[in-house]
């Protein structure tokens, strides 16, 4: 069960179709669309504002999700939110991604189809148009994001709205083996998602 919490009266509202693992903790004023994944160590706090997560976005591991008093957050849907990204206050865009360990500072808004390189650092108040291709500390805009591009994105975030049923259907406790079995499963399930959603959009 994950750690969810009430507070000051809202209690999260999550749809049954998403996951939040037992180690991601989701507080207060959260709405979760359909198909979302939160995973381990995310921190999903919606304590002194909003925070909105529409269909098919992913939160992944150690992300944290905040804002400052009277905020609301949103991620539009099919958001890539990598691992140990912070967003601060901010709004980003649908199709989106935000690169591992990146920053969004406070009442900025990252539209469309953006893709934000890993370890950028995005300043307050900062307004990045659709399509962008940003990198650096602070985050500058390079150059426009190739169809390419974002067809390997929303690939990529395709097997994240995969992955929820593939937890609910396989994920469970266990404790660990003391060396390798001889007729150790396969690691297929994964493999033959990825191999159907590039075909279908190839």
């Amino acid at each position: 069960m994950a750690n969810i919490f009430e507070f000051n009266g809202f209690k999260p509202v999550i749809h049954p179709s998403s996951f939040v693992h037992e180690n991601a903790t989701v507080t207060g004023n959260v709405i979760i669309g359909k198909n979302v994944y939160i995973g381990p160590g995310a921190a999903v706090r919606g304590d002194w504002g909003k925070i909105i997560i529409k269909d098919g976005c992913n939160v992944q591991e150690n992300c944290t999700i905040h804002m400052f008093p009277g905020t609301t957050v949103v991620l539009h849907e099919s958001a890539h939110i990598g691992h140990g990204a912070i967003i601060h206050g901010g709004e980003i865009g649908r199709n989106t991604l935000i690169g591992m360990n990146t920053v969004v500072m406070d009442d900025t808004v990252i539209e469309e189809e953006c893709i934000i390189g890993a370890l950028s650092f995005i300043p307050a108040k900062s307004n990045i148009p659709k399509r962008s291709l940003v990198v650096g500390n602070p985050g500058k805009v390079i150059k426009k994001v190739s169809q390419e591009m974002i067809d390997w994105k929303t690939k990529g975030t395709a097997l994240y709205q995969a992955l929820p049923q593939e937890c609910y259907d396989t994920l469970k406790p266990c404790d660990p083996l003391r060396e390798e079995e001889a007729d150790r499963p396969k690691q297929e399930s994964m493999y033959s998602t990825w191999e159907k959603i590039k075909s279908k959009s190839d």
